[in-house]
């Protein structure tokens, strides 16, 4: 009978030590999630400062390339299309750059997946061990 009342006052604190660590993983999952927004919103901020550029780069580069070139002999229409291309290019690189950011894998709370992982070793070990 006191064999039986110690394992079961073992697994009781078994259970207490994992009802503890459960909400200690949780404080940590909500900090590394609060990191992960607050990676989106730079990210998200960097994609619109890049779609801000972007539009004051298309208005800048078309009226001073296509003059420019326009003055080194270039047709209104192919200097126009030269300096749009530009543009653009540089407008993609800035939208990929925070396109890339957002990624679904940057924002997985890889720590306490791995801290999970790791209790969820030690708690099998525990059980096997008693």
């Amino acid at each position: 009978m006191a064999l039986d009342r110690g394992i079961a006052d073992v697994f009781t604190d078994l259970m207490n030590e994992f009802t503890t660590l459960f909400r200690k993983e949780i404080r940590l999952a909500r900090a590394e999630l609060s990191d992960k927004i607050a990676m989106v919103g730079v990210a998200l901020g960097l994609v619109v400062a890049g779609a801000v550029l972007l539009m004051a780069a298309l208005v800048l580069l078309l009226e001073a390339g296509v003059a420019a070139l326009v003055e080194r002999g270039f047709t209104l229409t192919s200097a126009t299309s030269i300096v749009s291309g530009v543009a653009l290019l540089i407008g993609i690189i800035l939208l990929w750059l925070g396109i890339s950011r957002l990624q679904a894998k940057k924002l997985v709370p890889t720590k306490t997946i791995e801290q999970l992982q790791h209790d969820a070793a030690v708690a099998k070990h525990q059980v096997s061990a008693s």
